[in-house]
């Protein structure tokens, strides 16, 4: 199991087998945030903001490479960020399967790689001073 810097836990004392970190001041991702909370937790996933210094540190990276897309990590070790991470969500939820298999299609990752660019890109929240948020929206 995954442990947050040995010491973040899931809010019951749990250690969680993975964790979706997003942005907090963020609004859009706050929502999306609250109400993947309790679907994750079903299946022993952890929800914490990019936010906690202690992130930055598990992850290896700059604040501001932080804050550019929700990451989500796995405690196998497996890290993803953006729209790999939303699959690697919908990998963990049984009835994202369709977003999965649309995945696969040609292309297809290429595409909403870019589109979750654009979805950032377009968030008013810290992560305006992402050095790339914009030289990659598209």
């Amino acid at each position: 199991m995954i442990s947050l810097t040995s010491d973040f836990t899931d809010g019951k004392g749990r250690h969680a087998r993975g964790w979706l970190f997003f942005d907090a001041d963020c609004a859009f991702c706050t929502r999306i945030a609250r109400w993947l909370l309790p679907i994750l937790a079903k299946r022993g996933l952890g929800i914490a903001p990019l936010q906690d210094p202690r992130v930055a540190a598990l992850l290896g990276l700059s604040r501001s490479e932080l804050l550019c897309e929700m990451r989500f990590l796995l405690s196998d070790g497996s890290q993803y960020g953006g729209a790999d991470a939303a699959i690697g969500v919908a990998r963990e939820i049984w009835w994202a399967q369709p977003l999965l298999w649309l995945a696969r299609a040609p292309r297809m990752m290429g595409l909403m790689r870019r589109a979750y660019r654009w979805i950032a890109a377009q968030r008013s929240c810290s992560a305006e001073a992402c050095p790339t948020k914009f030289s990659q929206a598209l």
